[in-house]
């Protein structure tokens, strides 16, 4: 019969051992009462708290109620390089950057100093390294292993703590470890999840939208289609008539040429926006996007007008000319521009963006002597010391005519899903102007907007480079932001 039941609880045998051994350490532990209920009180109040800070301080606070010891959580910095203190018993919450005491250092095995105890933090209990001289790259620490440590743990003063306490203070730190492992997991998979979210939002607007002009484009090739069939119909309609003037086999080809020309223009104009969708798809599909949960940017040496602007403008040439804008472009641009470093396929987007809210949001003004005008300008500037002492800034700015925007709108302009007041009965998600604010900044710059006399100028400024290139520009020029 024990046979039987040990052979159905076959799926559960490895997890059976395990629960033994570790009701054998905890008898081998022999934690005091206090040091149980200390535990007691650890995990339950970390479930009762969800936000990382409340972690660092009841890992501290839990210490100083019931054991009346100090405490100090570190962590590794983002670049998991350097050790910075996030939380004491002292302080609470440490928000502005400190230099670390003497004595406390990233270390795989507890240590002692002048008068602290420090335990590592582990993502999870330590294991057993392999005794291999080769198993290590030359420099590394036990504790390099694939990042296992989080942090240090400082406990004091020295002289209070047992050496049952100090081995109790492992165990503690070993569940503080591996609890906020969990943690921050979870605080990744929700910021991965939220970029996704948000990435599906950039398709939607910069790619899935604009590629319905193919729609457009394709029922003009249709219609063309349709006028070749009837050329057709006459031209063999002509073959059975051997009385057919000259001058309509000339009215045929004069047809003929004109048919040719409209359908080699809509195959540029494909070719244009083909090539214009895959830039964009290239930049909002790469795979670091993915991997690190954030827009990841790729900038070129690059002349924004040239490359970025006038390719934008193309697009929306034809739109702009149907809603009656005019395009003012400023002289002399191509003639002074300076090359930056800038993520072609995402700043073109930002472009996009832009041209598309002119043609939705510009509106015709008064002018003197009875005139009216509609039009979009866009141009840029060079403003010194903008982002510091000989830290230069290059201003592109996006103008169009009509009513300025309140000041309500203003503080909201750059916010995802806001709209204006005159935005209701036009479409659109308000997810551009963010789009716009993530990458500019993203490129070290910043967003902003001013009213002017007859309209609105949108702008960003980004830095300029301080090397200076000698032409010809090193257009191949690439490097990846990471």
């Amino acid at each position: 019969m024990a046979e039987e039941i040990a052979v159905k609880r076959l799926d559960l045998h490895h997890v059976q051992k395990r629960v033994r051994e570790k009701l054998k350490d905890h008898i081998h532990y022999d934690f005091s009462p206090l040091q149980n209920n200390l535990l007691k009180s650890f995990f339950d109040l970390v479930q009762e708290y969800d936000r990382l800070d409340d972690f660092y301080r009841i890992s501290v606070v839990v210490l100083l109620e019931s054991m009346k010891v100090e405490s100090a959580f570190y962590l590794l910095d983002a670049e998991e390089k350097h050790l910075k203190l996030v939380c004491n018993s002292l302080e609470g919450i440490i928000r502005e950057p400190r230099p670390i005491p003497t004595g406390i250092y990233l270390s795989d095995k507890a240590y002692k100093s002048e008068n602290s105890y420090i335990v590592p933090i582990y993502r999870k209990p330590p294991q057993k390294l392999p005794k291999d001289e080769n198993f290590l790259s030359p420099n590394q620490q036990p504790w390099q292993e694939n990042i296992r440590i989080l942090g240090m743990f400082e406990i004091s003063p020295l002289e209070k703590l047992t050496e049952a306490d100090q081995f109790f203070l492992n165990k503690y730190v070993n569940r503080i470890g591996f609890r906020l492992h969990n943690r921050l997991l979870a605080q990744q998979n929700i910021k991965h999840l939220k970029f996704i979210n948000s990435l599906v939002m950039d398709i939607e607007h910069n790619v899935i939208i604009p590629n319905m002009y193919f729609k457009h484009l394709f029922n003009q090739l249709r219609n063309k289609i349709g006028d070749l069939q009837e050329l057709e119909m006459e031209m063999t309609e002509y073959r059975k008539n051997s009385e057919v003037s000259s001058e309509a086999c000339n009215a045929i080809i004069d047809r003929m040429s004109t048919l040719r020309e409209d359908l080699l223009g809509y195959q540029q104009e494909m070719l244009k926006h083909h090539a214009n969708v895959s830039l964009f798809l290239e930049s909002l599909f790469r795979r670091e996007h993915f991997a690190r949960g954030h827009l990841v940017i790729r900038p070129k040496l690059c002349k924004v007008e040239k490359e970025i602007i006038l390719p934008q403008l193309e697009q929306y040439k034809s739109r702009l000319k149907t809603n009656k804008i005019t395009i003012d472009r400023p002289k002399g641009m191509d003639e002074e521009e300076i090359p930056i470093m800038v993520d072609k396929g995402l700043l073109a987007q930002v472009y996009a963006n832009f041209f598309s809210n002119a043609v939705k949001y510009t509106e015709e003004i008064s002018e003197a002597m009875g005139n009216h005008r509609k039009a979009m300008a866009y141009g840029r500037e060079i403003i010194d010391d903008y982002f510091g002492p000989n830290q230069r800034g290059a201003k592109f700015n996006v103008f169009t005519t009509g009513d300025h925007l309140s000041s309500h709108e203003v503080s909201a302009l750059y916010s995802d899903g806001f709209r204006g007041i005159n935005s209701y009965s036009k479409p659109g998600t308000g997810h551009g102007l963010s789009f716009i604010k993530h990458v500019i900044e993203m490129h070290g710059g910043r967003v902003g907007y001013e009213a002017t006399d007859q309209g609105n100028n949108f702008y960003f400024v980004i830095p300029l480079p301080t090397v200076k290139f000698l032409r010809p520009w090193p257009e191949q020029l690439e490097f990846d932001d990471k």
